[in-house]
C-alpha cells in the first residue's frame, strides 16, 4: 500500500498548485500540453528518459524538479494498479537545448537518501514490426486493417525471408505516442477481425548515431570503400493459384435499413472447373454511385473452420440510419479472399438499398 502521507502530500500540491493529472492506459499524464501554452508543440529531440525512480515517488517531487530546468510541456508517469509507480517516466520541454539541459544537470541526481536517478534522450521510436502475417497477405490490406486499428499510420511495408516466420510488417507512425498506443491494441485487434494471431514488437533502426566529438578530437579516419554484395529484392507476394472446391458461396440473411429489401434467397454456387474470373467490383461501383469513399464496419462475430460470421455497419449518405446486418461466407483459400468477398457482399447489399429491385439481378447487369 502507498503510504497515506505521500497521497496527501500528493493531493495537497495538486491543489495549492492547480495541477490537473490524467491517468490512461497505466500512466499519469501532466501537460501536453498545460494550460497557457503559447509556444508550438515540441519536435523530435524534446523529451528525454528518466528511470531508477523510487516507487513513492510521485509528480509532486519529479515535476518541480524537472521544471527548474525549463517549462515542461508534458510529464507521463508510468503507474501500475497498486499506486506505485513503475520505476521510470518521461519529460517533454518545448526545445531540444532545454532536453539536454535536463540530461546534463539531472542524471545522477538524487532525491534524499534515494538512489541516483538516470536521465537520458528518450529514443521516440516510431516504427512497429508485425510478424507472423500469412505469406499471401497483400500489402494494401495490411495498411487498410491497421488504419483501422490505430490512428497516425504513415506507411507500411512487407518483407519476408528464410528467418521470417510467415510475412513481416514494418509499420511506420507519425509519432512515438501513436505506435504506442498502436502496439497495446494491434495483437487483439488482428485476433477479433480478421482471426490471425500476430506477434507485434518495436522496431529498432540499425542506423548507428555518431557521437558528437570532443575538444582536440578530429575526424574519423575515412575507410575505404567495402564492396557490398547484390541485394536481393524479396519475392512479390501472390495468392497461390489454388482451385477450391467450388465458388465462394453466401448464405445471405438480412438487412437492418428501414425499408430495405426483406430476406435474401441463398444464391446457388455455379460450377466452375477452372480458376475463378475476377468480379466486377460491386464496392468501386457504389463509391462510385455515392460519389465518396465508404468506411465499413465489419466485424467477425464467429467462426468455424469452414465459414466465418461477419456483422457489418455502413451508412449510406441517401439513407438516414446506417445499413447493419450479417452474412455468413464461406472461408477462401487465402485470408484475403474471405474478406474480399465480404466487401463485394456488403457493398452489393448497400446498392440495393439505393436501388430496390435490383437485388435479384446477376452481377454482370449492375
Amino acid at each position: 500500500m502507498v503510504s497515506p502521507a505521500r497521497l496527501q502530500a500528493l493531493e495537497a500540491w495538486r491543489n495549492e498548485n492547480h495541477i490537473s493529472l490524467s491517468q490512461v492506459n497505466g500512466q499519469r499524464r501532466f501537460g501536453g500540453p498545460p494550460d497557457g501554452w503559447a509556444g508550438p508543440a515540441p519536435v523530435d529531440g524534446c523529451e528525454v528518459f528518466i528511470s531508477q525512480l523510487p516507487e513513492d515517488v510521485f509528480e509532486d517531487l519529479l515535476i518541480p524538479l524537472f521544471s527548474s530546468v525549463g517549462r515542461l510541456w508534458e510529464f507521463r508517469l508510468m503507474m501500475n494498479f497498486s499506486g506505485w509507480n513503475r520505476g521510470f517516466a518521461y519529460a517533454a520541454y518545448g526545445s531540444p537545448g532545454e532536453a539536454a539541459e535536463a540530461v546534463r544537470r539531472l542524471h545522477g541526481h538524487r532525491l534524499g537518501a534515494a538512489k541516483q536517478l538516470c536521465v537520458c534522450h528518450s529514443t521516440q521510436k516510431k516504427q512497429l514490426c508485425v510478424a507472423e502475417l500469412p505469406v499471401t497477405v497483400e500489402q494494401p490490406y495490411v495498411l487498410q486493417a491497421l488504419r483501422a486499428l490505430s490512428g497516425g499510420v504513415e506507411s507500411v511495408s512487407l518483407k519476408s525471408g528464410k528467418d521470417i516466420k510467415g510475412v513481416s510488417a514494418l509499420v511506420v507512425y507519425e509519432s512515438h505516442h501513436a505506435a504506442a498506443m498502436a502496439k497495446k491494441v494491434i495483437r487483439e485487434g488482428f485476433k477479433k477481425r480478421c482471426s490471425l494471431t500476430v506477434s507485434v514488437k518495436w522496431h529498432y533502426s540499425s542506423t548507428k548515431v555518431r557521437r558528437p566529438l570532443t575538444h582536440g578530437e578530429g575526424p574519423p579516419r575515412s575507410q575505404p570503400p567495402r564492396s557490398q554484395p547484390p541485394r536481393l529484392q524479396p519475392p512479390r507476394l501472390q495468392p497461390p493459384h489454388l482451385q477450391p472446391p467450388h465458388p465462394l458461396s453466401t448464405i445471405e440473411t438480412f438487412n437492418k435499413a428501414p425499408g430495405a429489401p426483406g430476406p435474401l434467397a441463398p444464391r446457388p454456387a455455379p460450377f466452375c472447373p477452372s480458376p475463378l474470373p475476377e468480379k466486377p467490383c460491386l464496392l468501386a461501383l457504389l463509391q462510385r454511385t455515392c460519389g465518396t469513399r465508404l468506411d465499413f464496419n465489419l466485424e467477425s462475430t464467429a467462426s468455424g473452420p469452414w465459414h466465418v460470421c461477419v456483422s457489418y455497419s455502413v451508412q449510406l449518405p441517401h439513407l438516414p440510419t446506417p445499413l447493419k446486418g450479417w452474412l455468413t461466407v464461406r472461408r477462401g483459400v487465402a485470408h484475403e479472399d474471405t474478406w474480399r468477398e465480404v466487401n463485394q457482399l456488403v457493398a452489393g447489399r448497400a446498392l440495393a438499398a439505393l436501388w430496390p429491385g435490383t437485388e435479384g439481378m446477376p452481377i454482370q447487369a449492375w
